[in-house]
């Protein structure tokens, strides 16, 4: 099924890079720039995106629900989550300059 009619982007294409990326780290976060960035493709209209976040879930799902992960290993995910999510921001925080608030 084509999911980016932009790129010519089957489903297909889109499931095997997903679990390219979970070979190398089984927990990182995935988003559909960082696919389409490995498969050297641009998001252009952007309008297949919410079908390649659908993709992505039900992959990543049937990834993990193959390899038996464990709840340690889930648990560990999750940290490693809220810690990217504390950097950013702590990031966008520090990129906030008083001199340009509107009020």
């Amino acid at each position: 099924m084509l999911v980016c009619s932009c790129n010519f982007i089957s489903e297909k294409e889109i499931v095997d890079v997903i679990n390219d990326l979970l070979d190398q780290d089984r927990w990182q976060l995935i988003v559909p720039a960082k696919v389409y960035h490995a498969m050297e493709k641009r998001g252009r209209c952007c309008g297949c995106f919410p079908n390649v976040v659908d993709i992505i879930i039900r992959t990543t799902e049937r990834y993990h629900a193959e390899r038996h992960s464990t709840d340690a290993e889930i648990f560990d995910f999750m940290i490693r989550l809220k810690q990217f999510h504390e950097d950013n921001r702590r990031a966008d925080i520090e990129r906030r300059q008083k001199s340009n608030r509107a009020a």
